[in-house]
């Protein structure tokens, strides 16, 4: 049997305070949503003034990312180059979700939602780099 690390609550919070400081640093309003490798909830927070959409939005792109262990841009950029990805199972194929892996491994999946996708992107990656220091 093999042991693989997983992600704790403290993991979550310090990489929630890592996306809500790259948001606030860019006043940027946004949902910030983490998953574990299955995609279910472990932290959610939406900051003052996102619109309420960005929290579905959000959660689906942490589980994009967690569960097919890719960047939700990977998928976008997929999409357009074959439209037959459209059909593919994944959730939410808008740039903005990241995996989260540690030790080689997806531990889960960071999702945000609430300005330009590329910012929303941001945002997660501020987050990435927070578990892996």
């Amino acid at each position: 049997m093999r042991t693989r690390p997983c992600l704790t609550s403290e993991d979550a919070h310090r990489i929630m305070a890592a996306c809500k400081a790259e948001a606030s640093r860019n006043s940027w309003q946004a949902m910030i949503v983490i998953v574990d490798e299955l995609g279910a909830l472990l932290l959610a927070e939406r900051m003052e003034g996102a619109a309420p959409i960005s929290a579905e939005v959000a959660l689906r792109k942490a589980r994009t990312s967690a569960v097919t262990r890719r960047p939700t841009k990977f998928w976008e950029d997929r999409a357009k180059e074959r439209p037959g990805f459209l059909t593919f199972p994944a959730d939410m194929m808008l740039q903005g979700g990241v995996p989260l892996t540690y030790g080689g491994e997806c531990v889960g999946g960071i999702g945000v939602s609430g300005v330009q996708s590329k910012e929303d992107e941001q945002i997660a990656l501020a987050g990435l780099a927070a578990l892996e220091q």
